[in-house]
């Protein structure tokens, strides 16, 4: 798989360090550390515990009784659209069916026309909003995927948007072929509307992002039309993703791995063939368990996927429709609630391996040669200072201090 990566850091030796000591826990992306100092330098960290004990500070700052964790990421997000879903919510809860919704013209449609009316400040302006309380939570990076607009200038607009969005939280574009536009679903339209894909939107908007995306299932692309698409963006030096095995079971788990993709996500229906061609190719499989919740799904096979040693990504899936959930802390603990995950497979989840599924290899972890984004939180009250028990109370707590690239940001 190739690997998306920020340029080399310039010599940083002697730019100015911070020193965060008096840590109780610090959870590493691997392991939990215990009473340490971690040393910070130009956005990068220099090291943690006894290993930076002698390195000259400029300033120290005291976290004792705080829980340090990466900055965490999510790393499947549909943050950017305008409108609300909230009818949907309640005809589902009335017993409307998902995918009947959308080929009704509601779901994701309904979504479509409002973000096609916003302007692309409007759409900048909710984006930020809703990064800001992500990064109130210790998040620090997070993918936004277009697909709510369904033609080239909507899609260029919600990318753009997303990028503008005021604020330190790091935003990864994706470029999602989400569904086909109405009335464009069924024969020479459906064709001619998949070429509009291959010919004009991914060419067009190859440099503004980092990924593309495809929604392989019932209502939505095909197998083979979704393997057009990612060989297409793959050709174009993208990454890639796959929307797999949710509604229905299509394969396009195993052509996630086939083709080589970052990510294959959701994955309800994920089946034997399907874990092993993920196991093989190091795709990491991305859990979704505040859509899974919504829509009253059963779980994807993660003792399956554990034991096969496919690496876990947990994942808020925050949108208007399926997973109105922007809150990673709550997806983890949901992800331990509803899907068994273990405390330091969820840790790992919103950390390193969230990272690993956006072809990141700087983020999620600290250590020497990191990225400095760090979250310091408070444990609840009456609460030692364990990592899990940021799991244990639904929605974590809020951060105390939050750095983005060695800058504090709140």
């Amino acid at each position: 798989m190739s690997t998306a990566m920020k340029p080399p850091s310039p010599n940083l030796k002697h730019q100015p360090a911070t020193r965060i000591e008096g840590i109780s826990r610090l959870w590493d992306g691997t392991r939990v550390h215990q009473d340490v100092a971690i040393v910070l330098r130009g956005g990068t960290v220099v090291g943690i515990g006894p290993e930076v004990d002698d390195v000259p500070v400029e300033e120290i700052i005291d976290a004792d009784g705080l829980i340090a964790m990466p900055g965490l990421v999510d790393c499947h997000t549909h943050t950017t659209f305008a409108g609300s879903r909230v009818g949907d919510f309640v005809r589902r809860l009335g017993g409307a069916n998902y995918t009947a919704l959308l080929e009704g013209g509601g779901g994701i449609h309904t979504t479509v026309q409002s973000t096609r009316m916003a302007t692309t400040d409007e759409l900048s302006f909710l984006t930020s909003a809703r990064l800001e309380t992500m990064l109130a939570h210790g998040v620090t990076t997070v993918e936004i995927k277009s697909g709510y607009g369904l033609d080239l200038r909507t899609e260029a607009r919600m990318i753009d948007a997303a990028q503008a969005s005021s604020g330190p939280v790091e935003v990864v574009s994706t470029y999602l072929a989400h569904v086909f536009p109405r009335g464009r679903n069924t024969g020479a339209e459906r064709s001619a509307y998949l070429q509009e894909i291959l010919d004009s939107h991914l060419p067009t908007l190859a440099n503004r992002v980092t990924a593309v995306d495809v929604y392989c299932d019932d209502g939505a692309f095909t197998l083979e039309e979704t393997r057009a698409i990612l060989t297409r963006a793959r050709a174009l030096g993208l990454g890639l993703h796959v929307h797999a095995e949710q509604v229905a079971y299509t394969g396009a788990a195993a052509l996630a791995a086939e083709l080589g993709a970052w990510s294959a996500d959701h994955l309800e229906r994920l089946d034997a063939n399907g874990v092993a061609a993920l196991a093989k190719a190091g795709t990491v499989a991305v859990l979704l368990p505040g859509a899974m919740l919504y829509l009253k799904d059963s779980a994807p096979p993660v003792a399956a996927l554990r034991a096969a040693g496919v690496p876990l990504a947990v994942a808020t899936d925050f949108n208007p429709g399926s997973s109105p959930v922007n809150n990673l802390w709550v997806a983890a603990t949901l992800a331990c609630l509803t899907m068994g995950l273990t405390p330091e497979e969820a840790l790992m989840g919103i950390t390193r391996n969230g990272a690993r599924a956006l072809g990141r290899t700087d983020l999620g972890w600290l250590g020497a040669g990191s990225a400095a984004d760090i979250a310091l939180y408070a444990p609840p009250v009456g609460e030692p200072p364990s990592v899990e028990v940021l799991l244990q109370y639904m929605g974590g707590t809020l951060a105390e201090q939050v750095w983005k690239r060695g800058q504090r940001v709140l």
